[in-house]
């Protein structure tokens, strides 16, 4: 069997284009670890979930122990009767070297999108994540596609939410509850006040009025004072990131051939379908908190440097989720064991994954470092980086690149649906 084949598929988790990123841009800080709720491996029909490999203290290294010692395979079977598994469990530090293979690192993930509208122009966007299970559902059924229940958007503050209009009757079409296109308040053009995340009002037609299609907030307010629609705010949260709108739309990838080696750079879009109401994004492998296989896409970024390098929309609102509980932790890495990482080294390992309480699509990053890079081993869930932290093997700071706060909108998707 082909040596490479002993190699589990591995993957950085969250773009972080801070090549530049030195000790100076990172200031020591405690994260809040969560262990997630146990669910099935997200993914698992790639048959590329984690596996857990050696390391010097209780961990990947004390699960692979207890492997070797019930292990009955003889020592000197041939390697071509060996399965996988097999070769999996005889993995040493030696066999893995000091870099790390992937593979199916990056896939395309084809989502279908939205029309609305903003100020009397087209607005299209997708619907990848809800604090409300209902919603989560209704959207899931309607557009064919999973939105992931993301419990704690409900709590982003109000300076980080965009407003949206949302119709419950009327003239039937593609919104959420299937009549006009949403309103928007506001685009990526308008960096001050956008956010994907949006708030809601939904606006009902009286009996007495006539409906007709809306397409800016001052026609709507106009249709309110005349008593032709009500508003009513709604306790709901969507992650809704806008694909095109009136001004502009997201980068699309020049080089549209995907590979496990494929850089961030250059945009997250391979293709903008407005025919077929299709974004065809590169969706990008990962690790959950207990090891479990994720996926996930990029559509915005603060501060403004990742964002451009990543080629997404630069959201500079979402940097009040720093400390707030809407967002959660993710870890990468600034040394140790070489591999594709966004700076070059082992795959991040994110602090929930779709599934658990504690999910979100928005990320608040965390570097890792090794005190003695050449003794790194490969970490894949938070119980491995809380051990090797508590043994004083590596510390943990938080990033700040341009010495900004910094979040990213990576929802977890399956591509494979």
């Amino acid at each position: 069997m082909n040596k490479s084949l002993r190699y589990i598929a591995l993957l950085a988790i969250l773009p972080l284009f801070t090549a530049g990123l030195g000790t100076d841009y990172v200031s020591e800080a405690e994260a809040l670890k969560s262990q997630g709720v146990g669910t099935s491996k997200y993914g698992s029909q790639t048959d590329v979930c984690g596996l857990q490999l050696c390391s010097e203290i209780p961990g990947g290294k004390a699960a692979w122990m207890a492997e070797q010692k019930t292990s009955t395979t003889p020592a000197d079977a041939p390697e071509t009767q060996m399965t996988d598994e097999d070769h999996d469990s005889k993995m040493t530090d030696a066999d893995l070297g000091s870099e790390l293979r992937l593979s199916r690192a990056n896939v395309p993930a084809e989502i279908p999108m939205h029309k609305g509208y903003y100020n009397g122009g087209d607005v299209y966007f997708i619907v990848t994540d809800s604090s409300d299970p209902t919603h989560a559902d209704v959207i899931t059924e309607n557009q064919g596609w999973k939105v992931e229940l993301a419990p704690l958007l409900k709590n982003t503050p109000a300076d980080a939410l965009s407003k949206i209009f949302v119709f419950t009757n009327g003239v039937e079409g593609d919104g959420i509850h299937g009549f006009q296109g949403e309103v928007f308040t506001s685009t990526p053009a308008q960096p001050d006040v956008y956010s994907a995340l949006t708030s809601h009002v939904h606006a009902t037609w009286t009996q007495e009025a006539t409906p007709r299609v809306l397409d800016s907030e001052s026609a709507i307010m106009e249709a309110a004072d005349n008593g032709e629609i009500s508003l009513a705010e709604l306790e709901v949260v969507l992650n809704m990131p806008q694909i095109i709108w009136p001004e502009g739309q997201m980068i699309v990838k020049e080089d549209k051939t995907l590979t496990d080696e494929t850089p961030y750079g250059g945009g997250q879009v391979l293709e903008i379908d407005t025919e077929e109401m299709t974004v065809t994004f590169v969706a990008h492998r990962g690790w959950g908190p207990d090891g479990r296989t994720i996926y996930y896409i990029v559509t915005d970024a603060t501060p403004s440097g990742p964002a451009g390098m990543m080629g997404v929309v630069s959201s500079p609102t979402s940097a009040s989720l720093i400390a707030n509980s809407a967002a959660v932790d993710l870890y990468q890495f600034k040394n140790g064991l070489k591999s594709t990482g966004p700076l070059g080294f082992q795959p991040g390992i994110a602090a929930g994954a779709p599934g658990d309480d504690n999910y979100s699509p928005m990320w608040r990053i965390f570097m890792i470092g090794w005190d003695n890079p050449d003794q790194a081993q490969l970490l894949e869930t938070i119980d491995d980086i809380n051990a090797y932290r508590e043994a004083g093997l590596i510390d943990i700071g938080i990033a700040r690149p341009m010495d900004s706060d910094h979040i990213v909108n990576c929802p977890f998707i399956d591509p494979f649906q």
